[in-house]
Parts: structure tokens; C-alpha cells; sequence
């Protein structure tokens, strides 16, 4: 691995975690070179599917997209950056046990949506007031009495 200091390809590692439940290995490693060290992360490469948009459209998933939204519903809440990593990888092994080629966005959202509703009842109803497009207080009201009555 490159060394991002001085890009120096002769590193050496002095330490390996696994990080992230088991989703991913954390290498700490040293430069020969200059001396300097950092981390390196390596995970399993995910066969993800296609999303399909409620426009017909594909595209390819996108995980920093699906993190992008969590970061959002969860900005200025009491969540760890940890609590969001699980979060995510929950999302993304959901999706992975469809075993489909291709998922519909509606689903994508439902899978955010529970892991979001799991860590922060706040982030879940700010969440779901986008994605679902509220068109009255009712239907707020409605995800809101859901937030609360199905905390675990």
C-alpha cells in the first residue's frame, strides 16, 4: 500500500483490528520511508444491486449516498459515528439478503428508514417527512406515533 505521506509503495503493518462488527479489518501501518503512520481499511466487496427510482430510472447503489441521507436525518442528535456505521452496514446486509440484481428505491428507504427509526426516533420522522413526502399533519402525526410505539 501507498504511503499517503510521501507515496512510498514499501509500508509495513504493526497492528490489525477487526472493526465494525466484523464488516471490515483496520491495519495500522508504518512507512519505511518517511516513518509516519496511518490507517487502512479493508473490507469485503459487496455485489450490490441496481436501485430503481420511482422514475423508472437505474442506477448503481450508492453507499455514501444511503450514508449521506442517515448523516442528515441524524445531524445534531445524541447518534456516535459508530452507532452509524452499524446503522448502515444493517442497511446494507438487508439489501444484500434480497439477493435481488435490482431494488426498488421505495425499499431502499424502507431499510433506512428502520435502522434510523432503531437509532434515533427524531432522525426516523425527519427521515420520513422527505422520503415520504407528507402532504398533511396527519400523515406526520402517523410516523411520529410510529417513532414512539415501536422502540426497541
Amino acid at each position: 500500500m501507498y504511503c499517503p505521506f510521501c507515496a512510498n509503495d514499501d509500508t509495513r503493518v504493526i497492528d490489525s483490528r477487526v472493526v465494525e462488527d466484523g464488516a471490515a479489518v483496520r491495519r495500522r501501518r508504518e512507512c519505511e520511508r518517511c516513518g509516519k503512520r496511518f490507517s487502512s481499511y479493508e473490507r469485503a466487496e459487496l455485489r450490490l444491486p441496481l436501485v430503481i427510482k420511482k422514475d423508472g430510472t437505474r442506477q448503481s447503489f450508492n453507499v455514501e449516498k444511503v450514508r449521506a441521507g442517515m448523516q442528515k436525518a441524524l445531524e445534531k442528535r445524541a447518534v456516535t459515528a459508530d452507532q452509524l456505521e452499524k446503522g448502515l452496514n444493517a442497511v446494507l446486509r438487508a439489501v444484500q439478503e434480497t439477493g435481488q440484481s435490482e431494488i426498488a428505491a421505495d425499499q431502499l428507504g424502507e431499510f433506512v428508514m428502520e435502522q434510523l427509526r432503531k437509532l434515533d426516533g427524531v432522525a426516523y420522522v425527519r427521515f420520513a417527512s422527505v422520503y415520504r413526502e407528507f402532504k398533511d399533519v396527519d400523515e406526520f402525526l402517523t410516523a411520529v406515533k410510529t417513532a414512539v410505539g415501536k422502540k426497541e
